[in-house]
C-alpha cells in the first residue's frame, strides 16, 4: 500500500516538473519571458482544477511544490553557466524521488510517517540520527534495480574540525594504482566494473534480446542490469569514502591535481577504466570532507608537467611516454617512479600556492606552443 502510494506521488512529481519545464521554456521561446518559481506554483494551483489533471490533489501538495523549486534550481545554475538546459524526468532512466518538508511529515520515536500516510515507513536504519538532531527534509526516492531509500537531512553536531595535523600530502591519481602518495604508498585500484564485467555482459545481452516496450520481462531484465550497475557503484563509493576519510584525517593539507576528467573520457581505450577509477568523484568527496573538518584541499594547475618534472634537482625532461614508469634524471642521474615523482612535486607545487599566494603558478609548458611558461601567473599577463 506504501508502495504504491509513493509510486503514485513520484508519477504526479515527475508530471509536473515536466509541464513546469514546457511552460516555461514555451514562455521563453514564444514571448521571450522568464517565468520563475512564483508563477509556476500559480499554474499548479490551476492544473489541479482541471479534470485532465485532478489526480494531483490525491497526493502531498509539499513534494509537487519541492519539483518546482528544484527547476528553479536548475535553471538558476544554467543561467550561471554551471549546468546544461534542465531536462525532462523519465519514467523509465530517471531516479524517482519525491521530497517532504517539515510540514509533511511526523518523525517521533524513530517512526516517520508522511503526508497522506495513516501508518509510518517500515524502515531498516543504516545508522542513528545524531543526537538532538531534527530532520529538516525528508527524501524518499526509488532506483532503477527498485531499492527504497529514505535520506533524512539534519545538522549533525558531532561534525566538528579535527585537531591540527602537520602533516601534507600530494596525490597522484592513477589507474594501475587508484592514487600515488608523495609518500611513496600507492594505493591498489579494485577495478570495480572489471570484476563484474561478465555478469554485467550476460545481462546486457539479455536485455538486448527482449522485445521494446513495457512487457514484464523486459522490466525484469533491466532491473537485474540495473541491479549489477548498482552493486558496482555500491562498491566504488565505499573504497572511495575510506580512503578519503583516511587521507582527511591523516593530513593537515592535501594536494591533488586539476584533471579534465570529461576530456580524457575521449579516449576510447582508457574511457572504461577512468570511468571506473571515479577520479571526479573522489575529489569531490576529498573536498567537502576537507571542510568538514578543516582540513585544505589544494588543487594543481594540469598543465603543471608532474611527471617530466625531477624532485630531486628540478631539470624538466621533454617528453615522456605513458609506458614509461620508471626514468632516471639527466641533471642528477636519480631515478624516479614516475607516479611517486608526480605526487611529490604535486606537494611541492601546492605547498607553494599555498604559501604565496593563488596567483603563482607552478612551471609548466603552454599546451599548444610548447614553449616554456614562467613561474609568475603575472608574468604571462605583461605586454
Amino acid at each position: 500500500m506504501q508502495a504504491a502510494e509513493l509510486s503514485r506521488t513520484f508519477g504526479c512529481v515527475r508530471k509536473v516538473y515536466n509541464l513546469a519545464l514546457v511552460a516555461r521554456s514555451e514562455a521563453w521561446t514564444l514571448r521571450q519571458e522568464r517565468i520563475g518559481y512564483n508563477a509556476t506554483s500559480a499554474m499548479l494551483t490551476a492544473w489541479k482544477k482541471t479534470d485532465e489533471l485532478a489526480y494531483l490533489n490525491e497526493v502531498s501538495s509539499v513534494p509537487l511544490q519541492q519539483a518546482l523549486r528544484h527547476l528553479q534550481a536548475a535553471f538558476t545554475g544554467f543561467f550561471a553557466g554551471r549546468a546544461r538546459y534542465p531536462r525532462f524526468k523519465s519514467r523509465k532512466r530517471s531516479r524517482r524521488s519525491a521530497e517532504y518538508t517539515s510540514s509533511a511529515f511526523r518523525f517521533c520515536d524513530g517512526r516517520l510517517t508522511l503526508a497522506k500516510m495513516a501508518e509510518p515507513l517500515d524502515i531498516v536504519w543504516s545508522r542513528p540520527l545524531p543526537e538532538g538532531a531534527a530532520p529538516s527534509t525528508v527524501t524518499v526516492s526509488q532506483d532503477a534495480a527498485g531499492r527504497w531509500f529514505v535520506s533524512l537531512l539534519c545538522r549533525d553536531p558531532a561534525v566538528t574540525p579535527l585537531s591540527a595535523a602537520g602533516a601534507a600530502v600530494g596525490i597522484d591519481a592513477g589507474l594501475e594504482h587508484l592514487l600515488i602518495l608523495s609518500t611513496g604508498e600507492k594505493i591498489t585500484n579494485p577495478r570495480h566494473e572489471r570484476r563484474d564485467r561478465a555478469r554485467l555482459a550476460r545481462a546486457q545481452r539479455d536485455l538486448a534480446r527482449k522485445a521494446r516496450g513495457d512487457g514484464v520481462n523486459r522490466a525484469k531484465a533491466r532491473r537485474k542490469v540495473a541491479r549489477i550497475h548498482a552493486r558496482i557503484t555500491d562498491r566504488r563509493r565505499d573504497h572511495l569514502h575510506k580512503v578519503t576519510t583516511r587521507l582527511v584525517r591523516e593530513n593537515q593539507t592535501l594536494v591533488i591535481e586539476d584533471l579534465a576528467v570529461q576530456n580524457m573520457m575521449k579516449n576510447g581505450r582508457l574511457a572504461r577504466a577512468i570511468s571506473d577509477a571515479a577520479w571526479g568523484e573522489l575529489r569531490e568527496i576529498l573536498e567537502y570532507k576537507a571542510a568538514w573538518y578543516g582540513r585544505e584541499v589544494i588543487v594543481v594547475d594540469r598543465w603543471f608537467p608532474s611527471s617530466r618534472l625531477c624532485s630531486s634537482c628540478g631539470a624538466l625532461r621533454e617528453n615522456m611516454p605513458l609506458h614509461m614508469r620508471l626514468w632516471t634524471c639527466g641533471g642528477c642521474g636519480t631515478t624516479h617512479d614516475r607516479d611517486v615523482n608526480a605526487a611529490r612535486n604535486l606537494l611541492a607545487a601546492g605547498l607553494a600556492v599555498s604559501a604565496c599566494g593563488a596567483g603563482v603558478r607552478p612551471q609548466r609548458e603552454s599546451s599548444r606552443t610548447g614553449r616554456s611558461a614562467t613561474k609568475q601567473e603575472t608574468s604571462r599577463r605583461e605586454p
